[in-house]
């Protein structure tokens, strides 16, 4: 049985060819990109050691062997950052005693520090998705998607189980692989595996595809189709909430015609008053 760090590991040397790392071409391979003798020769370690890691019977490499292969495949930062966590939850030092779902509570300061955003857009979610506080601009850019429909509104769900998330979202594979990818980041190993049990049957291979490429999403520009006509262009900035496996997300109007739009989404209905899920 495979490891989240072995498929990563597995992942990686498949789609890295051997000539973007100055390696020759050694003609037809059984499997796509590096093989396994290259990335262990590269990363100093046995072919056995490095078979043992991807097939997940090494549950525990050595810093320096993990520091290694990132190096061997030439990740980048956030590939590196996401090399180490997959590392951490497969020697399972932050595995619980059974799967449960994510505390939705919210801190009185962070609350705070939403209302001092409005009438501007924002939201606080968790890692799996639940969105658990919003101003009412972010109310307003979503209204008629279906997005908060649910007593318990969840991204991460909508995005792959509603159909009018397609069409909301212009780029809806770059917001998916995003969701899917940001599954692993928690807030907990137990609610990571509460809430992928509870998605994956009705999110079916659009999920679990994107789970096991573990694709550093670029998080660019996101573009949205408002139900009611205009079309959006936002930025966002992210302040992790690390303490509490939360994010509070701000987005901002990328042109002055978004701007516009937003307003005239805001205005008829803004009371200046949060939205919170308790």
């Amino acid at each position: 049985m495979g490891t989240p760090l072995g498929d990563f590991v597995r992942a990686r040397r498949d789609s890295t060819q051997p000539e973007d790392l100055g390696l020759p071409d050694r003609g037809r391979r059984r499997s796509p990109g590096l093989r396994r003798s290259d990335l262990a020769t590269r990363a100093g370690i046995s072919v056995e050691y490095l078979t043992r890691i991807e097939q997940g019977r090494d549950r525990n490499p050595s810093v320096a062997v993990v520091n290694a292969l990132a190096d061997a495949l030439c990740l980048t930062p956030a590939e590196r950052v996401h090399l180490r966590y997959l590392t951490k939850i497969t020697g399972g030092e932050c595995l619980g005693a059974r799967p449960a779902p994510p505390p939705r509570q919210v801190r009185p300061a962070v609350l705070r520090t939403l209302e001092l955003m409005e009438p501007g857009i924002a939201v606080v979610t968790n890692r799996i998705g639940d969105v658990l506080a919003r101003t009412g601009a972010f109310e307003a850019m979503t209204r008629g998607t279906g997005l908060l429909e649910s007593d318990t509104p969840n991204l991460t769900r909508y995005v792959f189980t509603d159909p009018r998330a397609r069409s909301f979202f212009t780029d809806w594979d770059d917001v998916a692989d995003e969701q899917a990818f940001d599954l692993w980041l928690g807030p907990s190993v137990d609610s990571h595996e509460w809430f992928t049990a509870d998605l994956a049957p009705v999110a079916g291979p659009e999920l679990t595809r994107r789970l096991n490429r573990h694709v550093v999403p670029r998080r660019g520009e996101l573009r949205l189709n408002h139900p009611s006509g205009p079309a959006l262009r936002l930025l966002r900035e992210t302040l992790e909430l690390t303490a509490d496996a939360q994010q509070l997300v701000v987005f901002l109007p990328a042109d002055e015609a978004t701007a516009q739009a937003v307003d005239s989404l805001r205005c008829p209905s803004y009371d200046g008053r949060l939205r919170a899920i308790s």
